[in-house]
């Protein structure tokens, strides 16, 4: 018998304690950490329970991923940093003529949908820094969408309001609207198209995807339904081992994947905000606040004019992160007043987010996501590949960086972050699920656990605030109205966003190494949950 109707609504203020183990999964769904948990438990390592709870994630919360989502990665492996890239690039047919006869680029549709990577980020972490069979780590995901899985209150909420802006893109309802409705909280929800397509991706290690019978099948409902993308263009698709980019923050170094993601603003803000001398005041205080969001302003400005595809970039990550360039930029910090910054001039003249590690010392940092919730709405029938709309972040402005071009990625909202104590030793794994919030996400995180040293929990679950442009600045219901109070009287126009921070000020997890074991921080705002032993 089903339980009878039950209230999802939290109307008290309740807390929870971080999570402590040798060996951590911490996620923005309980079930997917359980599928990592499961990958430890067998012998594997942090990257294996990392793959395991992404491709669970997908079914789980289809709300944030998808199969057909990109995905980044920064991993320490024991000795050194890997940084990867798995964002899908465009097909070779869209030129500025092509969206100039459409009268844009759309935001849903097959003409918003890039190459997508999130698989080939599996695959590839798999085969370098793995343990256990890629096979073994789809598993979990297989069960949960072959025998389905209740769908939780915050999942499920966002699937109506998704389902209500995309219920008609092709293939959409056939995957996520059984019945002609979206499932309720508490509902078992399942998909065998989607278990058939894990199984093949798992058998061929993801060969099928992009060069076998499930290529064809995105290709042909591609061509079907007005698309671009071809057989060739899923073909000529890698995922690239990049390194990553840093800037020093007090006596700990942030680490971002170079653009085309948007966390060289994250880097960019925090330099500043160490010129600036942040650390004076405590972490709420409205002079720390206030400086905060205007070095992220700073930094955003720069980030629209001058962030894409790393190859195409008229100035490169090093002139953007100089010491001097940034102690420039952070003169331009008005203490009493609220800016409105433009862009400067370097040279001289908007998921799903987790993390993991285990006790032999290796950690991750993983993100993967489809963009503006479901993505582009786009489902290839039959498979249960909900498509990326990542298409979307070009602009047609001639000769700026991120135009849209052919075999081109843009500019990248989804980032991974991850510290290093100044002596190269390990720090912490951590991110901020939200478009455009990760960055600030990223900022306000660093700030509150490394500078000012709260614990992953308390970072997590502090009220967070995010710019909207000009000189708006949102910021959660529970701030402390004092600081609201003075941000207006220095210029800030601030908007008090109520009910749940998901919708605005996105989902964070957090992993920080405390000598041979982790601290975890998952955020309630989601289904955030971590696990360990």
């Amino acid at each position: 018998m089903n339980t009878p109707s039950l209230d999802w609504s939290l109307p008290y203020a309740s807390h929870r304690s971080a999570v402590m183990g040798r060996n951590v999964v911490s996620t923005s769904q309980p079930l997917a950490a359980q599928a990592g948990l499961r990958m430890l438990l067998a012998g594997g390592n942090a990257v294996d329970a990392a793959i395991a709870a992404a491709m669970a994630l997908t079914v789980v919360e289809p709300t944030g991923c998808g199969l057909g989502s990109d995905g980044f990665a920064i991993v320490w492996d024991g000795k050194e940093l890997h940084g990867l890239n798995a964002s899908g690039r465009s097909p070779a047919a869209w030129t500025p003529e092509y969206f100039e006869k459409l009268g844009g680029i759309p935001e849903t549709g097959w003409n918003a949908v890039t190459v997508p990577g999130a698989v080939s980020a599996w695959v590839a972490l798999s085969r370098r820094l793995g343990k256990l069979p890629f096979a073994q780590l789809a598993q979990p995901a297989i069960d949960y969408a072959r025998n389905g899985f209740p769908v939780s209150p915050t999942i499920a909420k966002l699937w109506a309001l998704g389902a209500a802006k995309l219920g008609a893109q092709p293939g959409f309802a056939e995957c996520f609207m059984p019945g002609g409705r979206t499932p309720v909280a508490g509902e078992i929800f399942r998909s065998e198209a989607h278990a058939r397509t894990l199984e093949l991706i798992a058998e061929t290690e993801g060969e099928a995807f992009y060069r076998g019978v499930i290529a064809e099948r995105i290709a042909a409902h591609s061509q079907a339904n007005g698309g671009a993308m071809t057989l060739a263009d899923l073909a000529a698709h890698q995922a690239d081992w990049v390194g990553t980019i840093s800037q020093r923050f007090g006596d700990s170094v942030i680490h971002e994947i170079p653009p085309n993601g948007q966390g060289i603003a994250a880097l960019m803000a925090l330099g500043m905000l160490d010129a600036h001398g942040v650390g004076q005041h405590p972490v709420d205080d409205i002079e720390t606040v206030h400086a905060s969001i205007e070095a992220m302003k700073l930094a955003f400005a720069d980030l629209h004019q001058y962030n894409a595809d790393i190859d195409a970039m008229h100035v490169t990550p090093a002139e953007l992160l100089h010491p001097d360039y940034l102690k420039g930029r952070a003169a331009l910090i008005d203490p009493e007043r609220a800016g409105d910054p433009g862009h400067g001039a370097p040279r001289p003249g908007g998921t799903v987010y987790l993390a993991a590690a285990d006790s032999q010392g290796m950690m991750i940092s993983f993100i993967q996501s489809n963009y503006m919730g479901f993505g582009s709405g786009v489902v290839v029938p039959g498979t249960g590949i909900s498509l990326q709309n990542r298409g979307h972040n070009f602009n047609l402005v001639p000769g700026h960086a991120n135009q849209v071009a052919p075999g081109k990625r843009p500019s990248h909202t989804i980032i991974p972050a991850f510290a290093m104590h100044a002596d190269g030793t390990p720090q912490m794994a951590f991110g901020v699920m939200g478009g455009p919030m990760q960055s600030q996400g990223h900022t306000q995180m660093a700030l509150r656990v490394l500078r000012y040293g709260q614990n992953p929990q308390a970072a997590v679950d502090a009220p967070r605030w995010r710019i909207t442009g000009g000189k708006g600045v949102s910021v959660e219901l529970g701030f402390d109205p004092a600081v609201v109070a003075a941000l207006r009287a220095r210029g800030h126009e601030v908007t008090v966003e109520e009910g749940n921070g998901v919708f605005a000020f996105g989902g964070a997890q957090l992993v920080l190494r405390n000598g041979n074991t982790y601290i975890a921080g998952s955020d309630p705002r989601k289904d955030g949950h971590a696990v360990a032993y």
